[in-house]
């Protein structure tokens, strides 16, 4: 699933060729599951001018001038790119036409995303972003590290926890607690202050350096113009299990935190 960065590397490539933009028709091969009804979608888009693109979390907008916005969900497989018009293509879910001839399209293989349109109010309202958490690239690691003073909970378990830090998945978990030093299993209570701002400070680290690198392209992710993203190059331990740690040559093991297989050293994030 497409997190924090690859989002945000979406998101700043839209803002950058949307923007000024007018949506003149759409075309909807086969919208998914989750999405809006067509007969919501389009009429809301139709003549709009895009404002701006931008992220929340894991969660992709394009706000329009009419005060809707858009919402992708990529959820596993899900892509939104802009580029020129080209022929369908089977997981093409929706395409936005603009007025320049270019198009906008959302496309997922596995049919779990979505995209939907809601009004600002809607917006405002929508339970799934009320309940996210603080971005991790926008507030001091001292007041991350506050959420999980007291938590009983597996460290990795809160780092995915989108009520406590918003964006974060399996990847960067990771690869934050194996800069930190830190076992995934280790409890949220049991982490020390001094080792909590460390590691939010390495989250903070991890995160602009994969947005500099275009994301993590492991299976399914390509930027808002199709171009894969080469953060997975620089992977310390995420998916690697069996192998050499790069700072010890430890093998590196794997447990199960939250549901999610979690990759670490056992030399450099002892267990305690």
């Amino acid at each position: 699933m497409p997190e924090l960065p690859e989002v945000e590397v979406i998101a700043r490539g839209l803002n950058d060729t949307l923007t000024g933009r007018t949506i003149v028709s759409v075309e909807i091969p086969g919208l998914t599951r989750l999405s809006d009804a067509a007969e919501i979608i389009v009429p809301g888009v139709l003549g709009q001018g895009v404002r701006r693109a931008y992220r929340r979390a894991k969660v992709l907008l394009v706000e329009l001038a009419n005060d809707t916005t858009l919402v992708f969900h990529l959820k596993m497989t899900g892509r939104v790119v802009h580029g020129d018009h080209r022929d369908i293509h089977k997981h093409d879910r929706i395409v936005f036409i603009l007025d320049d001839g270019s198009w906008l399209i959302f496309s997922d293989m596995r049919k779990f995303g979505y995209v939907k349109l809601f009004t600002a109010q809607q917006l405002e309202n929508w339970e799934f972003l009320r309940k996210v958490g603080p971005e991790p690239l926008e507030v001091a690691p001292a007041e991350l590290a506050e959420r999980i003073a007291e938590r009983k909970i597996a460290i990795k378990g809160l780092l995915l926890n989108q009520s406590v830090v918003a964006g974060v998945g399996n990847i960067y978990a990771d690869e934050s607690l194996f800069r930190a030093g830190i076992h995934p299993e280790t409890k949220g209570h049991q982490v020390s202050h001094v080792k909590a701002l460390k590691l939010f400070s390495e989250l903070q680290a991890v995160l602009k350096l994969a947005i500099r690198e275009n994301g993590s392209s492991i299976s399914d992710y390509v930027n808002a113009h199709g171009d894969a993203g080469a953060f997975q190059n620089s992977f310390n331990v995420y998916g690697k299990k069996g192998q050499k740690c790069a700072r010890c040559d430890t093998l590196l093991q794997a447990v199960k935190v939250a549901g999610r297989t979690s990759t670490f050293c056992p030399h450099c994030q002892p267990k305690r």
